[in-house]
């Protein structure tokens, strides 16, 4: 048996290793281990010492989980994926506010039109442009569109 510290990311490919191999491994929380360590009245810190603390605390029977490769993994890309989320989100509302900027009126006039809307931005990228453009060349353009 291996225990070891989940330290981030770092400890996947040991853990996958072990999982491959068939050996069984316990991780452990790294903020219980880092309280039992205060918690010693030697503060000498060696790896051999880390590695004797982390054994005291499975034998104490601290709390522990026993997490697959795959969970891991699943628990990695759901976080990358609300991050991914989140900041879409945060591109929308920029994008509306400099839209807004540029074309106060957008939405009440064109918002609700989606497909034609955004044509019209392509072919008129500014409020200028529309200002100065013949009004039935913007009707032309809204038709065909």
């Amino acid at each position: 048996m291996v225990i070891l510290e989940s330290t981030g990311h770092y400890h996947t490919p040991v853990i996958q290793y072990l999982e491959d191999q068939g050996i069984l491994y316990i991780l452990l929380n790294p903020i219980i281990s880092y309280q039992t360590k205060k918690t010693s009245l030697r503060k000498v810190k060696t790896d051999a010492i880390d590695a004797y603390q982390l054994c005291v605390l499975y034998y104490k029977g601290e709390p522990h989980k026993i997490r697959g490769i795959q969970l891991l993994d699943l628990r990695n890309l759901s976080r990358k994926q609300e991050v991914i989320t989140n900041m879409n989100v945060e591109a929308k509302l920029q994008f509306h506010t400099i839209l807004d900027q540029v074309y106060p009126e957008y939405g009440r006039f064109l918002g609700s039109i989606l497909k034609v809307s955004l044509l019209m931005l392509k072919e008129y990228p500014i409020s200028e442009a529309v200002l100065t453009a013949e009004e039935s060349r913007l009707e032309e353009s809204v038709i065909e569109f």
